[in-house]
């Protein structure tokens, strides 16, 4: 398999479920801005979205959507209990939380990436937008050691990912101290670290 990525986007947090399931993929970079692949090929001649990551299977098919590619990944190494089965409530618990980062924190956060974003819509994401969703989190994280309880699952990679976004973007979590401790947590997970390293190499 074949995964198309760029690094620190949320193509990371596939690279961590990968790396936990202990699945080997070779990595192809992409020029997100410019959609070519590091061998100068046209992305979006394979990927018509233009958008990381995506991963091409053995049989030649392209799967793409983070949030997708990560429950497909994590069903090829049930052991791992990075996603519950089918049929069991706790898989949808999971599922509720990756919705959830994709649909408010993720897109919270992208605006502040785009250079035609209003500066007075910046700070509207930075001093309201975002603080409700880190609060919901924050408060959830009260109760269980990971966001769908306590294990580690694709849901907290993808969490882990995108909050790590506040730092380039200034934003202080001292007020969300459960937050913090969950990002302090996870980082110490060797497929956390063995990524991070491979991300800052690259």
């Amino acid at each position: 398999m074949k995964l198309f990525h760029t690094p620190g986007t949320c193509s990371t947090a596939t690279r961590i479920v990968l790396a936990e399931a202990g699945i080997a993929v070779e990595l192809v970079e992409v020029d997100i801005r410019n959609k070519k692949v590091e061998n100068g090929d046209d992305f979006l001649a394979l990927n018509p979205k233009g958008q990381v990551p995506a991963l091409l299977l053995e049989n030649g098919e392209l799967l793409t959507e983070g949030a997708v590619i990560m429950q497909y990944v994590a069903d090829q190494a049930p052991a791992t209990q990075l996603l519950p089965a089918a049929g069991d409530l706790a898989r949808y618990r999971v599922l509720e939380w990756v919705n959830y980062i994709a649909t408010e924190l993720h897109k919270t956060f992208s605006p502040l990436y785009k250079p035609n974003t209003p500066p007075e819509y910046r700070d509207l994401l930075v001093t309201s937008m975002l603080p409700r969703v880190f609060t919901v989190l924050n408060d959830r994280l009260s109760l269980s050691s990971y966001l769908a309880g306590e294990t580690f699952t694709i849901a907290d990679a993808y969490a882990y990912v995108i909050l790590g976004w506040a730092k380039p973007h200034a934003i202080d979590l001292f007020p969300w101290p459960n937050l913090q401790a969950y990002l302090e947590r996870i980082a110490t997970r060797p497929a956390i670290r063995a990524t991070t390293r491979a991300a800052e190499a690259a």
